[in-house]
């Protein structure tokens, strides 16, 4: 008796606090993983082929601002040099290796199917950073020395796509001074922090 009028008097002041504590809201940290082909546009589409790349991304809501998300994204890019911009130069190789990072807004539509598996349209828009590296080696005979430029770029980009919410399909425009593409990434997404 004595043992449940002691429970009873420690549980009895939390349960007072508890309910005097102002509702928290929903709020959600999200990893995602992606992969893709980048499709080189502009004067960038004259130099190199269609590349590929992967990327990390970490977003963030919650129940004040859905259907908005917060995220930032970095990534590693790679572009092989064209065969017709070799044939027509000294270059025997030209190597484009790009690492974007990216903080941006994502928003998901309502669906457009929402019986077995819902189908979101996702819009998103980013401000970018990226450390470009270019590898440039030249023929034998040529007279010219290798060399490795590094370039440093701001820009932007604007996507739309499909989302399952943990699978998505991307197609974004990547806007950069030196650098234009277009990058579709399958994206794998998984909860990291769900509070209720």
């Amino acid at each position: 008796m004595k043992k449940t009028i002691l429970i009873f008097l420690l549980m009895f002041p939390s349960v007072l606090i508890a309910e005097k504590l102002p509702a928290s809201k929903a709020e959600g940290v999200f990893i995602a993983m992606g992969v893709g082909p980048r499709l080189p546009v502009g004067s960038f589409s004259s130099s190199t082929d269609l590349g590929y790349g992967f990327n990390l991304e970490l977003s963030y809501t919650n129940s004040d601002h859905l259907p908005f998300f917060v995220f930032g994204r970095i990534g590693l890019e790679q572009y092989p040099g064209s065969l017709d911009f070799y044939q027509g130069t000294d270059y025997s190789n030209l190597s484009t290796r790009s690492i974007p990072i990216q903080v941006g807004v994502r928003y998901f539509l309502s669906p457009l199917f929402d019986d077995i598996v819902p189908l979101i349209p996702v819009l998103e828009l980013a401000a970018s950073y990226s450390f470009i590296q270019k590898l440039h080696e030249f023929k034998i005979g040529s007279g010219r020395t290798n060399f490795k430029e590094d370039i440093s770029a701001f820009g932007g980009s604007a996507g739309i796509g499909i989302s399952m919410f943990i699978l998505e399909i991307i197609a974004s425009y990547n806007y950069y001074k030196s650098n234009q593409y277009f990058a579709f990434n399958l994206n794998v997404r998984l909860p990291l922090l769900i509070n209720f």
